[in-house]
């Protein structure tokens, strides 16, 4: 039986995954022509300690301890899920009415996600409602050209999840992506504005790419398709001491990653917030998801985005305060 203290978070679920029978998995990493929509409770257990996240030790888990999931339902249309966002955004006072759009990186199963999304939600305390979007990851180090394709087959299909998440009653959506899930964003909101398909991004607040996994020149060239409408609204977090973005850059056969370059060039160049994570050693999570596994930066990261208005803007709870007894550095 659960304690006392045993917290729930509803996250939603739209996915080019496909489905799975295999017990305690939902979604493969195999691709789907289709994107699924889906919903599950993850507890949070009272013992939590804000950076870290407790995984499950061993099946099935102790929720007075460890996360788990529960309670997964599949929607079998776009209103079905539009209806059950509806009824979360409208549990929640008008100014919470919104939704962060959470896009994972490379080697990430659907649980890996959700878990870490939880524990992002819980940590930073957004008080909107979280929608996962789970790409076809093969979850093995070994997969890095199988991710990378699958982000890009999956890149065609944000615009129209983009159009399901423009129907709910949402005021505002914060787009949250790590690591490839950044390229994967880039890539579909080129997509979008080549296609003429970018009117749904107007609700858009911030664009967070926490260390994107993203090769200098191609973002360079996304850059020059996004308009500054779009772009004025990026910001990025990178850590010259990234080990996954240097294994990656090695990879793609030494060409800098985004999250990995130096900021202040990154910022004089693009024209976008960065900030530099450089110096943070206190995650729990290691250098690449500095986002999520330093307390301090989690914390940081939920002010800007409960604040109701853009990092950077005047109305957004100033950066430069808010940091400043923080090994943070800001480049605005």
């Amino acid at each position: 039986m659960a304690q006392i203290g045993v917290k729930k978070q509803k996250i939603f679920i739209a996915t080019t995954r496909k489905a799975t029978n295999v017990t305690g998995v939902f979604y493969s990493g195999e691709r789907a022509p289709e994107i699924g929509l889906a919903s599950v409770d993850v507890t949070i257990p009272p013992t939590h300690e804000i950076g870290k996240l407790e995984r499950p030790k061993k099946l099935p888990p102790d929720p007075n301890t460890e996360f788990s999931i529960v309670d997964p339902i599949v929607y079998s249309s776009d209103a079905a899920f539009v209806s059950a966002i509806n009824r979360e955004l409208n549990s929640r006072p008008p100014s919470q009415r919104t939704i962060l759009f959470f896009v994972h990186g490379y080697n990430n199963t659907t649980t890996d996600s959700l878990l870490r999304l939880a524990q992002f939600v819980e940590d930073s305390e957004f008080d909107g409602v979280p929608v996962l979007m789970s790409w076809a990851s093969a979850a093995k180090t070994t997969g890095y050209v199988y991710d990378l394709n699958s982000a890009l087959v999956a890149r065609q299909k944000l615009p129209e999840i983009a159009g399901i998440l423009q129907k709910t009653n949402a005021r505002s959506v914060d787009v949250v992506a790590h690591s490839m899930g950044s390229l994967l964003t880039m890539e579909g909101i080129v997509n979008s504005v080549q296609t003429g398909r970018a009117r749904g991004i107007t609700r858009v607040d911030n664009i967070m790419l926490a260390s994107p996994d993203i090769d200098i020149d191609l973002f360079r060239s996304q850059m020059e398709i996004i308009p500054q409408s779009i772009t004025e609204r990026i910001f990025i977090l990178t850590s010259e001491d990234d080990g996954a973005l240097k294994t990656s850059r090695r990879v793609a056969g030494g060409i800098p990653r985004v999250g990995a370059s130096d900021a202040q060039e990154l910022e004089e160049e693009f024209g976008v917030l960065v900030i530099d994570l450089s110096e943070i050693e206190n995650s729990d999570s290691g250098s690449h998801s500095k986002f999520t596994g330093s307390p301090e930066v989690v914390q940081l990261i939920g002010l800007g985005l409960n604040s109701a208005s853009r990092f950077g803007t005047s109305a957004a709870p100033p950066i430069e305060r808010i940091l400043a007894n923080s090994p943070i550095r800001v480049f605005d």
